[in-house]
This record gives C-alpha cells, structure tokens and sequence, in this order.
C-alpha cells in the first residue's frame, strides 16, 4: 500500500460498525428527567402525528407540567442499581454482541430519546474508523413511530457530514426464524418456572393509534403475524393485546388492561409477556408485572406471571447475533 503523505491527516484503521437502537428511557427517575425524556419524545412527528401549532400548546400547557411526576414515580418503582433497566439491558447486549464479534466489528448502542444519543454514537463509531455501519433497530416489528423515526435520526446526524458512512438497516425481523425460536425458549423456559399451568397466554405488544393502520402501516398486521407463528411453535393458544394506549384517539384493540380485566372477572389464570420489545422497560415491569398484575387480580384472577423479555439471555443474544451476521454480509 502506497504511503500517505507526511502532512496526510491521521486515518483510523477502518472498520465494520454496528449500532443497536431501543427507544430510551430518562435519566434518572425524578420528574425534571422525565420532563426532558417526555418533551423529546412526544415532539417527534413520527411519534405524534398532530400538526405542531395544535399539539405543541397541549404537550407544554397541559401534559409536560403534569404527566412527569406520576411516571417518575412509575420509574422509581422499576429503577435499578445498573440505572434504567432499558439502558442497563440495551448496554449489555451491546457488549455482549462486541464479545461475540470480537475485533471484526464495532459495537455500540444508542436510544432514540435520551442518552446516548443516535449521533453521538454514530460519531463515536466513524472516530473509530467505520465507514460501513449496520443500524439495528430492535424493534421484531416495523412501526414508523420505533423504526422510521431511528432511521430519520441517523440521517439527520448524517446530513451534517462531509464524509458520510455506508449504512446498512437491520430489517423487521416479525416472522424470521431465529426470532420465533427465541421467543419459543424463552417462554417455555419461563412457564417451567410457574408452580402453575396457565390457562390463558397473553403476548402484549405495544399500543398504536388505529389511525396508523388504516394509513399503511404495518405494525398491527406483523404483531399478528408473530404471534401466530409463535402459537403455532408453541402448539398452543396465543392471545394478542395492545398495551400503552395514550390520549383521546381509538387504539388498536383489544387492549391489554382491559383484557386482563376480563379475564380475571372469569377467574382464569394467566402468563403474559411482551414479545415486541427486546429488553425488559417501563412498559414491561411497572405496567405489565405490576400494574397489569394489580387490574388483574383485582378483578378476580386466579394466577398471574409475568414472562421477562428477552434480554440478554443466551437465546436472545443468539438470535442478535444470527441476524446481524446474515445482514453483515461481504462486509466482514
């Protein structure tokens, strides 16, 4: 290789980057972190499809000086001593997947809101020397509100560069069968832990208003389409129900609470877990194995469990891995 010249800006030895994105978290469980955390995530258009000039007096009159003391006390109950249990989760993963790569590739990890933020580990990683970047959303199902918005924040950091990266994105991986094989481990393993059979299976997935699914998106159609897959691996019934819903609009349905309502009058005993999310968060401890645990036996159930996420787990880290390595093809 020909030598640069001796005035020839230092050049990082080049590499092969990866960067997995969740959503994000605050920084702490107090009201003014939720504050910041809620005002970046509820401004993004993606996330909240109302124009500006209507939604922006609403989020800063109404639900900014509100909403942040009841879900920081939500945070506080799920805190950990690693911090947020999302990032403390998504940071694992990330080193977990460098252990496995070894000096092939660069792993970093980033949230879509919050810290650390998409462009700063986008940077961090071209500082490192790549100039070929797979960005891993993990999110099994493509929504515009999770993965479309992480695309559009990695483009936005890259429109700012002279140099730019070559990118590559992580597909919605809804029906592969790394994916589906993962989560059949992870529940079985996760039922053979209960000192009871449940009679009722619920995988929640996250809510979103109806309105996304009459303009296209695919959300809905590939929660479905998992949880048959899974039912089918399983060889047993798989109930589907949407969680999180937020504000005034319909939502898709039927919706979680609501059912573990139902289900508890009829005195049934049920596991629930949350395949649409990789790492265990607000929506999976405090609303679901808390909160849903609490509607539920209110109601009158019997038995209630619920499943963690994937996590960090040998069979979710095995399926990271299998579907980053199929994506880095003829780059490593």
């Amino acid at each position: 290789m020909t030598d640069r010249p001796h005035d020839h800006p230092a050049v990082p030895e080049p590499h092969v980057g990866v960067l997995l994105v969740n959503l994000g978290t605050p920084d702490a469980p107090t009201p003014a972190a939720v504050r910041r955390y809620l005002a970046e995530f509820l401004s993004d258009r993606r996330v909240v499809e109302i124009p500006a000039l209507l939604w922006q007096p609403i989020l800063r009159g109404i639900i900014l000086p509100r909403r942040p003391k009841k879900s920081a006390h939500a945070y506080a109950q799920v805190w950990t001593d690693e911090g947020s249990p999302l990032a403390a989760i998504t940071d694992r993963q990330a080193k977990a997947l460098q252990q496995a790569f070894g000096d092939t590739v660069r792993v970093a990890y980033a949230m879509r809101y919050g810290q650390p933020a998409i462009g700063k580990a986008v940077a961090a990683l071209i500082e490192a020397g790549c100039r070929r970047i797979l960005v891993a959303p993990l999110y099994p199902q493509y929504c515009a509100a999770t993965t479309a918005t992480v695309v559009d924040a990695v483009n936005r950091h890259l429109a700012t560069l002279r140099w730019q990266p070559t990118l590559r994105t992580l597909p919605p991986y809804h029906d592969d069968a790394a994916y589906i094989a993962a989560l059949k481990a992870s529940v079985e393993a996760g039922l053979a832990t209960l000192d009871f059979a449940p009679d009722t299976l619920i995988a929640s997935f996250h809510g979103m208003p109806e309105r996304t699914l009459h303009l296209g998106d695919p959300y809905h159609c590939q929660c479905r389409k998992t949880a048959r897959l899974l039912s089918d691996a399983l060889g047993r019934p798989v109930e589907v129900a949407f969680q999180s819903r937020f504000g005034r609009a319909k939502w898709l349905e039927p919706a979680t609470d609501a059912r573990l309502v139902t289900l508890g009058k009829d005195g049934k005993s049920v596991a629930i877990f949350a395949p649409g999310f990789a790492a265990d968060c607000l929506e999976t401890l405090e609303e679901l194995a808390l909160r849903g645990k609490e509607q539920f036996m209110g109601a009158g159930g019997s038995r209630f469990a619920y499943l963690p996420c994937l996590n960090d787990g040998a069979a979710g880290m095995a399926m990271i891995e299998a579907l980053v390595r199929r994506e880095l093809a003829g780059w490593l």
